[in-house]
């Protein structure tokens, strides 16, 4: 049965109707949403619409979608960094600008086509056919450490380690401004931002936000600019990201919640590294503690504003 996608224009915008929605709805690119005003498949306030249709606040924008196609991930031969492999899971070095598991914006090119190949197919049946084995994930633009399940017995594992809070996920991260305070934690509620459905922001509970609960301490002072180390406590989308610019203190290079901010360095995704990650594997008992040193571009990065701190 066809989805319907409801949406109330909450604030005045300049912006044509289908960059307002590309803005409103995460998981579309600008020309699925392209595709689908041209499909006759949105209207506003009832009347089918074109991209170029005037709005105003408290119009009512409806989205049909067709039927959602479950397609089945291709192995792609993809280069990829492995930090850690055995026969229930594994681990990699996730680069900037990947995806981890396809979507209708994605189809290929992700971390699940690449492991596809990598794996010959042995991954954990669990977490859908599109996103076997996918126990957690990082965003686009974060790099560093992914466990990936390759039997359903690891992905029951390491998920409950990830709800029980008993692994340890802990990233590096280059911010705008220097914190007073050497550590902290930060405990609010994330939730879709009303203005701007493809970030997240601070909402309460009681208005559907979930708890999230993030630590950080300071790794070095380097002039206008902060390293910071981060643990997360919760998995919300988009947390450290998120509760960064709550506390005023955005990553850099973050083309969603530092917008408008330039360090004048050329970096490839944001400033933001999953270091370390720390868990039991799931058939021996063990502690695994594996570590992925940070891309190039974030070295480069912390030496040139090292260098201009010293100025």
């Amino acid at each position: 049965m066809p989805q319907q996608l409801n949406l109330t224009v909450d604030a005045p915008s300049s912006d044509r109707l289908d960059r307002w929605l590309t803005g409103q709805l995460e998981d579309f690119s600008r020309s699925r949403i392209q595709a689908l005003l041209k499909e006759g498949c949105v209207s506003l306030n009832g009347a089918v619409c074109d991209r170029k249709s005037k709005f105003n606040v408290g119009d009512q924008v409806c989205i049909t979608l067709p039927e959602a196609e479950t397609f089945v991930p291709a192995p792609e031969d993809i280069p990829i960094t492995v930090l850690y492999e055995d026969e229930s899971l594994i681990i990699i070095d996730k680069p900037a600008g990947m995806v981890v598991h396809p979507s209708p914006a994605h189809p290929a090119g992700t971390v699940v086509n690449a492991l596809l190949h990598h794996c010959q197919g042995q991954l954990a049946a669990m977490g859908g056919v599109e996103r076997p084995g996918i126990v957690q994930r990082l965003d686009r633009e974060t790099t560093g450490t992914l466990v990936v399940a390759k039997t359903d017995e690891a992905f029951d594992h390491l998920q409950k380690q990830l709800d029980e809070k008993t692994a340890k996920r802990e990233y590096l991260g280059v911010v705008y401004g220097s914190p007073r305070e050497v550590s902290g934690r930060i405990d609010r509620a994330l939730g879709k931002d009303p203005k701007n459905r493809k970030k997240q922001a601070i909402v309460p509970i009681n208005q559907g936000g979930r708890r999230a609960v993030t630590h950080w301490t300071l790794q070095e002072r380097i002039g206008d600019y902060a390293l910071l180390l981060f643990q997360l406590e919760t998995g919300r989308t988009h947390q450290i990201r998120a509760h960064c610019e709550a506390m005023q203190h955005p990553i850099v290079g973050d083309g969603l919640y530092s917008v408008g901010r330039s360090v004048g360095v050329k970096l490839e995704g944001q400033a933001l590294h999953a270091w370390r990650l720390t868990l039991e594997h799931p058939v021996t008992g063990e502690e695994l503690v594996v570590v992925a040193p940070p891309p190039e571009g974030f070295v480069a990065l912390v030496n040139v504003l090292r260098q201009r701190a010293k100025q």
